[in-house]
């Protein structure tokens, strides 16, 4: 065992909370350390997301270069990836991870999402960005039409989120502004996005903020406190923001560590094993075994008898787009922290926000500079 997770053992035996953010010596470093690979690779996938390339290859390399930037950054540390890379486009929701048998080709003008999640001694980091796919790159034209919509309002909702996510303010205040800016740009919040608090080994609190009200999903109502930290999760769609499976098989899974079967298969309890040592409480992808056909083969009597959660690849009506943003927030005493963020590529929308009350929010300033004078929101669009 390393100094420094000895160290980190010897804290947790004197009874400190690993997830107090602002009084454990280590908690509040380690996610900064995962936000800065999270960050660093992000920029590096967009880059490899270039027209006519294989979706798996992206997805494969991409996977091996968190790997490699971990390992640089946390060292001797206990680190991995806490969701593996995923790269979905134009109206697929996202989870799209697919087997290098997959021959899903990137093409020019795709509106593409990355969706990833690290994690330095179980302090998670995640991050998810939305770009249009071009040989352009940097000199590409501002992004128009539906697909600006989408991103726009994706973009003042996790504006209007940051500004919310404070002590004494209330989930339920997020999920109203999120509705608010969907209908200024005349998009939908995606059903049953859900933003989780998160903890150490923990990506799915059960402290939710609702990405969209609806009858099939409530959420209980909190107010935020200090010390607490979200990854929030803002997917807007141009058509009706409900999902459904279509012919994409499911490859991203996370093992239900409370339940248990006697397998009956021998892949199976050698897809359990490697699971077991990989990806023991964080999701993971098929795509990542060195064996993916007799992966496949496991995974269906893991999922059968519930001892994985799967993550579905979820479709709206084709012809649609759907943007995604995701990001990691530390709620400290007095100011919001935003860690994971990556610059949106400018848009024109037809559309802009006319309320002035949400105007008023996103004029607030954030971080530590919140007590300054209110400026206007940072955006790296046009309206």
């Amino acid at each position: 065992m390393s100094k420094k997770n000895k160290d980190a053992m010897d804290v947790e035996e004197e009874g400190e909370d690993f997830n107090d953010i602002m009084n454990h010596k280590f908690a509040y470093s380690r996610y900064t350390a995962a936000a800065a690979v999270a960050n660093k690779v992000v920029v590096e996938i967009v880059k490899m997301c270039q027209p006519g390339k294989l979706v798996s290859e992206v997805t494969s390399a991409a996977d091996k270069y968190v790997l490699e930037q971990l390992a640089l950054a946390a060292k001797k540390l206990d680190h991995g990836i806490a969701f593996p890379v995923c790269v979905s486009v134009n109206n697929c929701f996202g989870h799209y991870s697919p087997l290098n048998t997959d021959k899903a080709v990137l093409n020019e003008g795709d509106l593409a999402k990355v969706d990833l999640g690290v994690h330095v001694d179980g302090y998670v980091a995640q991050v998810a960005h939305t770009f249009e796919v071009t040989a352009q790159g940097a000199s590409a034209p501002a992004i128009t039409g539906r697909k600006a919509d989408a991103i726009a309002a994706a973009h003042y909702a996790a504006e209007a989120a940051v500004r919310l996510i404070t002590p004494g303010k209330k989930n339920s205040d997020v999920t109203a502004a999120i509705a608010q800016v969907a209908e200024a740009f005349n998009v939908k919040p995606v059903e049953g996005v859900l933003s989780h608090q998160i903890k150490r080994f923990v990506i799915d609190g059960n402290n939710v903020i609702n990405g969209k009200s609806s009858l099939d999903q409530k959420t209980e109502e909190f107010t935020f406190e200090a010390g607490q930290v979200f990854a929030v999760d803002i997917v807007m769609s141009t058509g009706e923001g409900k999902g459904r499976e279509l012919e994409t098989k499911t490859t991203v899974f996370k093992r239900a560590v409370d339940q248990t079967y006697h397998l009956k298969m021998q892949a199976s309890r050698t897809l359990l094993n490697e699971i077991s040592k990989k990806s023991p409480t964080f999701p993971f992808t098929l795509a990542s075994f060195a064996e993916q056909s007799k992966a496949k083969m496991g995974i269906t009597e893991l999922n059968n008898h519930g001892m994985v959660v799967p993550y579905p690849v979820l479709y709206e009506k084709q012809g649609e787009f759907v943007a995604q943003i995701k990001f990691v927030v530390a709620i400290m005493k007095s100011y919001t922290n935003k860690l994971t963020g990556h610059a949106l590529p400018l848009v024109t929308s037809e559309h802009k926000i006319t309320d002035q009350a949400l105007l008023d929010l996103l004029a607030q300033p954030t971080g530590k500079d919140n007590k300054k004078p209110a400026v206007a929101a940072p955006t790296p669009m046009e309206q």
